[in-house]
């Protein structure tokens, strides 16, 4: 028997999810094959896919697709080696945020452990070309940890990005396991760290359940998010992308997670989105109404910041 095989045998019907209006879906397509851009919603297989492309919303998956980690629970491939950066990718991304008007647009990356910066300078590259392009889009950017390079951190903080995202992923306990090549005093080191440096973003973070973790360790890890002052929670159901990822340990059900919507904004979160299908990205256009409730000054130019 395989040991990574899946004890539960199907998925219970809040975790089902409607089919894709797929004239919407393939005109996000087009642009991203157009120009040859990635995204996290197919490398990573997520399930909001079709409603998140019907929307006409996409989360940016740049400088991959090949990852140099292989953690366990995520579907993108694993390289040694991946490609070298590509200097028009900024324009392309920008370009692609231009024709889909996004009013906010979500940049991740791939961890690149094989670079000095960790891809820090084409996170800045990638901001500043959104900004000349569609200067009212409110950008959001979800890192890798960089192995705890904080030069590289001020550098994408440079940039002036409205919201930095990080992911926890995991309770304490489960790290090693979950995420082997992760620290979980390195992630809050990082939201921390971020938002001493530059107060007025907005910082966040998310945890994934069902990979054997319980309701106390997940709101443990809610309140070392808080003590970093994170501002924005995601809470989602793990799911298995294929027999040779971790198995799904249970699936939480959507009373729990509202229970832990509620717990979240007692402790100061200024928004918790959990559901057993939430990701990272999901729903993160509402940041938007976010900021105009929770308004905070900012500089108005990436020069005005000073961070380091």
């Amino acid at each position: 028997m395989n040991p990574n095989s899946n004890p539960i045998a199907q998925k219970p019907e809040w975790l089902r999810v409607k089919a894709p209006q797929w004239e919407r879906v393939g005109n996000v397509k087009d642009i991203l094959r157009d120009l040859a851009l990635n995204t996290v919603c197919e490398e990573a297989s997520c399930p909001n896919i079709g409603e998140c492309f019907n929307a006409g919303t996409a989360t940016f998956l740049i400088m991959g697709p090949a990852c140099t980690r292989a953690c366990p629970y995520c579907d993108i491939d694993f390289e040694k080696k991946p490609k070298t950066l590509d200097p028009t990718e900024p324009t392309r991304l920008a370009e692609a945020v231009r024709r889909m008007r996004l009013n906010h647009v979500v940049i991740t990356s791939v961890n690149r452990d094989d670079l000095p910066d960790g891809g820090a300078d084409q996170f800045r590259q990638c901001i500043a070309a959104v900004r000349s392009a569609s200067p009212g889009t409110t950008i959001e950017v979800l890192i890798p940890d960089l192995c705890g390079n904080w030069a590289a951190l001020d550098i994408i903080l440079s940039a002036g990005p409205e919201v930095l995202n990080h992911n926890t992923e995991t309770i304490a306990r489960l790290y090693r396991r979950v995420r082997p090549q992760g620290d979980y005093q390195r992630t809050l080191e990082l939201l921390q760290r971020a938002k001493t440096l530059a107060p007025w973003l907005y910082t966040k973070s998310g945890i994934m359940v069902g990979l054997g973790e319980t309701a106390a360790e997940v709101e443990q890890a809610m309140a070392d998010l808080r003590s970093v002052d994170c501002d924005i929670l995601t809470l989602g159901q793990y799911l298995q992308p294929s027999p040779k990822h971790l198995p799904v340990q249970s699936f939480v059900t959507p009373e729990q997670f509202e229970a832990w919507r509620v717990a979240g904004e007692a402790m100061g979160f200024l928004q918790v989105v959990s559901s057993p299908l939430t990701r990272s990205s999901y729903h993160a256009e509402q940041v938007r109404s976010l900021m105009e409730r929770y308004p905070r000054s900012r500089p108005q130019s990436a020069e005005a910041l000073s961070v380091g």
